[in-house]
């Protein structure tokens, strides 16, 4: 099976689920809520019946019944055929040992930070420090409540990394605040330049990099 629309991991969240039993889309939905799997796939229903269609139409998944509780709608049940069985193996092992390059919003923030004066940066990147500090809070919360429950750690690990990253990015904020506001970053001094006088007619060079030096390499590469 090709690699080729593998861009969405709410596709591997269904094809995991229906490797455990067939289900209708409803409740792949519900058993990935009951898992607090939305915590690391957006879901919502809408985009699950889209992604179920698809699945269908490549042949990765199959209706197997159709059944009905009540008043409500029928609901079809689908099961994973061997194709879908073979792609869920290949794609979870991709993603689990291939590093792919990822492009956070933080990230892209942060290699446009000079546009911010020095002192507004500060003061935002003070309040996401804040903002981390709650959501680790919320996340030593959850894991000492499933500690409680007694849910092995092999079910979690994904809340454990995502813990990770949250005290990374949480230490490495708090030493950028402090770079900046001591003025021991470097390139601190052609910051605060910048800003001294916003009505400057010509821009300050960059650091190592003259103003006109910047046009010419532009042309260069164009």
């Amino acid at each position: 099976m090709s690699g080729r629309n593998r861009s969405n991991p709410l596709a591997l969240a269904v094809l995991i689920c229906l490797f455990e039993r067939p289900m209708h889309p409803y409740e792949v939905a519900s058993t990935l809520r009951q898992r607090h799997k939305q915590e690391s796939v957006r879901l919502n229903y809408g985009s699950l019946y889209a992604v179920v269609a698809s699945l269908e139409r490549r042949r990765l998944v199959a209706p197997v019944e159709t059944e009905r509780e009540g008043r409500l709608p029928e609901r079809t049940v689908y099961e994973l055929t061997a194709a879908g069985r073979a792609e869920m193996h290949e794609w979870l092992a991709e993603l689990v040992s291939i590093p792919s390059k990822e492009y956070p919003s933080f990230e892209a923030a942060l290699s446009f930070l000079p546009a911010l004066a020095p002192g507004e940066a500060v003061a935002l990147l003070e309040e996401r420090i804040q903002r981390l500090e709650i959501q680790l809070a919320l996340g030593d919360a959850a894991r000492e409540h499933v500690d409680r429950l007694g849910i092995p750690r092999l079910l979690w690990v994904e809340a454990e990394y995502r813990g990770a990253l949250l005290h990374a990015e949480h230490e490495y904020v708090v030493r950028l605040v402090e770079e900046i506001r001591t003025g021991t970053l470097d390139g601190s001094d052609w910051w605060r330049a910048v800003f001294a006088d916003p009505g400057r007619p010509t821009p300050v060079p960059l650091p190592g990099l003259g103003v006109h030096d910047v046009g010419h390499r532009a042309e260069k590469t164009d």
